[in-house]
């Protein structure tokens, strides 16, 4: 990376920095990007050179907050060379929920928004595949040697959505019941997303398909 690119991204990372402090300390509405700008230490011009406007700012963030966790959890995931699937997709998913567990301001920032949308969003933002190779960790929890899927886009919608509709109440609030209390049978229904997904190996072969 050039010292140029690198200012460049000094200078967009201390904007991201500085608008997620705000928004999650005074709240979005209350935001401004005068506010933010501010902050930051930067002239409200150059907000402008990476941003269209605040609502930009906070879908490019959400994106990267989310890919962040995401990538953190695939970390963890990768040292400890499960075998199965489905125990890799569910310590993937208690990785990113111990995440949201530790940080609240995080939890409450991105848990509503943490979706399908949101990760294809990362994916695409070039920002979010350089700082955190978020397509290599998208591939990663998603392909294993030996497994099939119907359809793998709807698989990790559902488990996606499940998650993020799930954590929220539960880690504030513990409503109806505490984190630790749900993740068995949240961990239960995503084994069976999966596995309602799930193309056998055997019946593969049995139909005469590759």
């Amino acid at each position: 990376m050039s010292k140029l690119e690198n200012k460049k991204r000094q200078k967009k990372e201390s904007l991201f920095s500085a608008a997620f402090d705000l928004f999650t300390s005074k709240g979005f509405s209350k935001t401004s990007i005068s506010d933010i700008v501010e902050r930051a230490g930067m002239a409200k011009g150059t907000f402008y050179l990476y941003f269209k406007d605040k609502y930009d700012i906070q879908n490019q963030l959400i994106a990267y907050k989310a890919a962040e966790v995401c990538n953190k959890a695939y970390n963890a995931l990768e040292q400890q060379h499960l075998q199965t699937y489905e125990d890799r997709i569910l310590s993937f998913t208690d990785q990113a929920i111990r995440q949201l567990q530790e940080d609240t301001n995080l939890l409450r920032f991105i848990s509503k928004n943490l979706s399908w949308g949101i990760l294809k969003n990362a994916i695409q933002d070039e920002a979010c595949r350089r700082e955190f190779n978020i397509e290599e960790v998208y591939q990663g929890i998603r392909d294993m040697k030996g497994y099939d899927f119907s359809n793998s886009d709807v698989m990790f919608y559902m488990i996606m959505e499940l998650v993020s509709a799930t954590c929220y109440n539960s880690i504030l609030e513990s409503n109806p019941v505490s984190m630790e209390e749900l993740k068995p049978h949240l961990y239960a229904a995503i084994r069976a997303i999966i596995q309602s997904q799930l193309i056998a190996c055997e019946k593969k072969e049995t139909d005469g398909t590759t």
